[in-house]
């Protein structure tokens, strides 16, 4: 057994950059698909609005930790090998997906109205309304609600410890294995998790109430 110094505690602060980039791959991929839902969602399509709602129905009704399992042991399974890296990626894009999305559904559907009946009148079909009419009116709603879900997807890479991959949660259970000093070990993961969260729970908080004032005049 050894003495928690130094060392350990820059091992763990190291692992940060592996929680930040994962979080990143997670929302940048999450966003691409969350729009995809989002649009599933709201389109004429019925049998789009059927299979998005599908996604996020699954996604959302079953807990992240099974869906990191289900990829990490199920893809050897059907022969496809993959690393605790890429396991946590795709588990993570899923999830943000489905959540992003049904954000991003609420702020397209908070539009007046008027606006789609405006765009049909011109003629406009289904992308082009989106793209030209509804979606710039809608990311200004958005932008508050994904800033804030933010917070949930760095929390959400914890569980990815369970699979092997090395982040901030991961490191401490690491160093609390050889200095058996827990106390310490899981303040300083818990201190590094909300120096990650807080100034993006700030920063959601501030662009809801510059919308709310926004919104008054």
């Amino acid at each position: 057994m050894r003495t928690f110094g130094y060392p350990e505690f820059l091992f763990i602060l190291e692992a940060a950059k592996w929680t930040i980039a994962l979080s990143l791959i997670a929302f940048v991929g999450g966003a691409l698909g969350g729009l995809l839902v989002a649009l599933g969602r709201t389109s004429d399509s019925r049998t789009a609005r059927a299979v998005s709602t599908a996604f996020v129905q699954v996604f959302q009704g079953t807990p992240l930790l099974l869906q990191l399992f289900l990829v990490f042991f199920g893809a050897p399974v059907l022969g496809i090998d993959v690393n605790p890296w890429v396991a946590a990626g795709v588990a993570l894009i899923f999830n943000t997906s489905a959540f992003l999305g049904e954000i991003w559904r609420g702020c397209i559907q908070a539009i007046p109205h008027g606006q789609t009946e405006a765009s049909h009148a011109l003629g406009l079909h289904y992308f082009a309304r989106m793209r030209d009419v509804v979606l710039p009116q809608a990311f200004k709603i958005a932008l508050p609600p994904t800033v804030g879900y933010m917070v949930q997807v760095v929390k959400g890479t914890s569980l990815a410890a369970i699979i092997g991959f090395t982040e901030v949660t991961r490191a401490g259970q690491i160093i609390n294995n050889a200095t058996f000093q827990p106390l310490i070990v899981f303040s300083l993961v818990a201190a590094i998790y909300f120096a990650l969260c807080w100034p993006l729970s700030l920063l959601a908080a501030r662009m809801e109430r510059r919308q709310a004032r926004a919104l008054a005049r």
